[in-house]
């Protein structure tokens, strides 16, 4: 029945040793200000850093167009922004594949 291999099971599974109670330990690293891991995270993939700044300064033209009454160019700038945000993600995208692939080797 069921309720027998339930049983079996559980059974099996006390026979064993018991789980570990703590998990496995992180990975450590020597103590790193923020500025310290900004610019090593610059260093190991510049394209992130420098597509959030393109982002950011189309989003903010793209502001003062809204304000100055300029909706022609507020859209225009508004569709360059999702288009640097894409580009953005897909440097951060092939970084991480670019790192996954060299801790591979």
């Amino acid at each position: 029945t069921a309720a027998g291999k339930g049983l079996a099971v559980t059974l099996a599974m006390a026979a064993g040793p018991p789980p570990p109670l703590e998990p496995s330990p992180l990975p450590t690293f020597p103590e790193e200000g923020f500025a310290d891991k900004f610019l090593r995270k610059t260093r190991e993939n510049p394209l992130v850093p420098l597509g959030c700044l393109c982002t950011v300064s189309v989003l903010v033209y793209g502001i003062i167009c809204f304000k100055k009454g300029n909706t022609r160019r507020s859209q225009l700038m508004m569709r360059a922004r999702v288009i640097a945000q894409g580009c953005t993600f897909a440097a951060l995208l092939g970084g991480m594949a670019a790192t996954a692939f060299k801790s591979r080797q």
